[in-house]
């Protein structure tokens, strides 16, 4: 994924479409992953959401939800690491 991204539209179970503002991106042990914000929230440090970029059959660049807890927290640790001003 390009690095100067700043929205996202993503589309949930039911269909909906929903646009994310890109707050960062991050390179962790060779995967790539994304910090996204709904746009139209007011308070982006509750909504935040990690997603892992992976590639489809074609080369596509596909968001997935991190499942597994370690590399959720090593995402989180990172974000943290990145935004403690």
């Amino acid at each position: 994924m390009e690095n100067n991204v700043d929205k996202i539209t993503l589309l949930d179970e039911e269909g909906v479409e929903t646009e994310f503002d890109v707050l960062t991106k991050l390179d962790i042990e060779d995967n790539e992953y994304v910090i996204v914000v709904p746009s139209d929230s007011a308070d982006s440090e509750e909504e935040a959401i990690a997603l892992k970029i992976i590639k489809d059959e074609e080369g596509n660049d596909v968001l997935a939800t991190i499942e597994d807890e370690e590399e959720f927290q090593m995402v989180a640790e990172a974000y943290e690491a990145v935004f403690q001003d």
